[in-house]
């Protein structure tokens, strides 16, 4: 009887109750994932994943702060825009100074044979010597100018934009000065130009920083570059 139930293996036999765990153990495959790794792998892929639209997010938040008003890099635009206005307009104060000084009421000075020359002319007129007749509106516009300019300050945060401010603003700043402190009188005086190439205007360091800005904010325009960094790509 006993190597009969032996045999068969009977459920009260310690041997045939310890089978089917034993079994179950074997019976998982190498390399198959449980259920308990199942159900955590979506958890794991998701929180792997779910950095990039934060990252996206702060990367737009902090290019969106970078252009408040009062921003480090706002301000470091405009610190560029009055740095290279103020360079521009000593240079040009600082060489009418000289010229008025050694040059006015004296023989041009040839640079390059006739080609290029020093020689003191007052221009009651517009940039390169247009427009002698209107200088009171020359003046109003260049006021205006530097009033437009000071305004966009406020919202630069383009460098190649500071710069071509810049450049326009310290232009204006030295022709105007012309006007307001030179003879005739007050906002009527002639401007003094000095650069004089063969077959062109006479012009000072003013008309031409006024030129090169001018010419710079053409390109950026072209190029679809604003004031404040944006850029359009139609």
């Amino acid at each position: 009887m006993a190597e009969a139930e032996r045999i068969i293996g009977t459920p009260d036999s310690p041997d045939a109750a310890g089978a089917e765990p034993e079994q179950t153990d074997r019976g998982a495959v190498p390399g198959e994932r449980s259920d308990t790794d199942g159900a955590r792998d979506p958890g794991e892929r998701s929180g792997s994943g779910a950095g990039s639209p934060g990252e996206g997010a702060a990367a737009g938040a902090s290019d969106e702060a970078g252009r408040q008003p009062g921003s480090p890099r706002g301000r470091r635009r405009i610190a560029v825009l009055f740095t290279v206005a103020a360079l521009a307009y000593a240079l040009d104060l600082i060489s009418k100074m000289i010229v008025v000084a050694k040059l006015e009421h004296h023989e041009p000075i040839e640079i390059v044979g006739d080609w290029l020359r020093f020689e003191a002319i007052r221009n009651a007129g517009a940039a390169f010597g247009f427009g002698e007749a209107f200088t009171i509106i020359f003046t109003v516009i260049a006021a205006a100018v530097i009033v437009v300019i000071a305004r966009l300050a406020r919202k630069l945060y383009s460098l190649p934009w500071a710069i071509a401010l810049g450049l326009l603003l310290g232009g204006a700043l030295g022709n105007l000065t012309d006007r307001i402190f030179r003879s005739p009188g007050v906002f009527e005086g002639a401007v003094v130009d000095f650069i004089a190439p063969k077959h062109f205007a006479v012009f000072n360091l003013a008309d031409s920083a006024i030129v090169c800005g001018g010419i710079l904010i053409v390109l950026l325009s072209f190029r679809g570059l604003d004031p404040d960094g944006t850029v359009h790509k139609d």
